[in-house]
């Protein structure tokens, strides 16, 4: 069963080498990371599961000890998911941003895997994913890489629409109060309309907490660069 969670955003620009001169821009959702990080870690899972959104390519388990870049951003740093023999796939980038906090915080609580999960993936098909993930050991806990929709501004990726501040207020509040049946209830074609890159593994997240009763706190709620950026535990 699911005895623990956190959310956090999954911007490269998190990895401070990545950010070059802006990264004290990120340095409060670092921290709020840092801290849901020491949730997981309270909770003494017997295995992490690491969420987050992948394209069609990297979809799929990753094993402890899969390798991750960020070259592709122009930086020569690498990272593992834990500790293990190196996998035959390279990490999604959701996945990379995971192992690079796992590895600031020095993660040693509990083995650690990944699972990329398609951003088109429907709702029910996250919930079915997110139950299945909990039911296959006593003590799980999930690490889950999302972010809000891409549109809060004219610069945003996605530039400005109307609809991403109410969005991104309901995915807030839901994952603050660990309600699994709002985030469950998550328009799939408005998150894939505003670029909500996270809405697949936040449902994910839904279905493995059903019926585990956690109560949830948010702790970071920002839009730097027009995108919405949560960190939020569940325990």
């Amino acid at each position: 069963m699911l005895v623990a969670a956190a959310v956090c955003p999954a911007p490269p620009l998190l990895v401070p080498e990545v950010a070059a001169g802006a990264a004290a821009e990120l340095a409060d959702a670092r921290t709020a990371c840092s801290d849901a990080l020491a949730v997981l870690a309270a909770a003494r899972p017997d295995r992490l599961v690491v969420v987050g959104a992948a394209g069609a390519d990297h979809t799929g388990p990753y094993p402890q000890g899969s390798r991750g870049s960020f070259r592709g951003f122009g930086v020569a740093a690498d990272v593992r998911l834990g500790e293990g023999e190196e996998g035959p796939r390279l990490l999604p980038t959701s996945l990379a941003v995971a192992a690079w906090l796992l590895a600031r915080a020095r993660w040693g609580a509990a083995p650690v895997e990944g699972l990329g999960v398609a951003e088109p993936l429907e709702a029910d098909a996250c919930l079915r994913t997110g139950r299945e993930l909990a039911a296959t050991d006593d003590r799980v806990a999930l690490l889950v890489m999302g972010d809000g929709s891409a549109c809060r501004t004219v610069k945003a990726p996605g530039y400005l629409d109307e609809r991403a501040t109410a969005f991104d207020a309901e995915a807030a509040r839901a994952l603050g109060a660990a309600d699994t049946a709002a985030l469950a209830a998550l328009d799939t074609g408005l998150a894939r309309e505003l670029k909500a890159a996270g809405r697949a593994p936040w449902q994910v997240l839904a279905g493995a907490a059903e019926g585990a009763g956690l109560d949830g706190r948010l702790l970071y709620d920002e839009a730097p660069y027009g995108v919405g950026y949560f960190v939020a535990t569940w325990s």
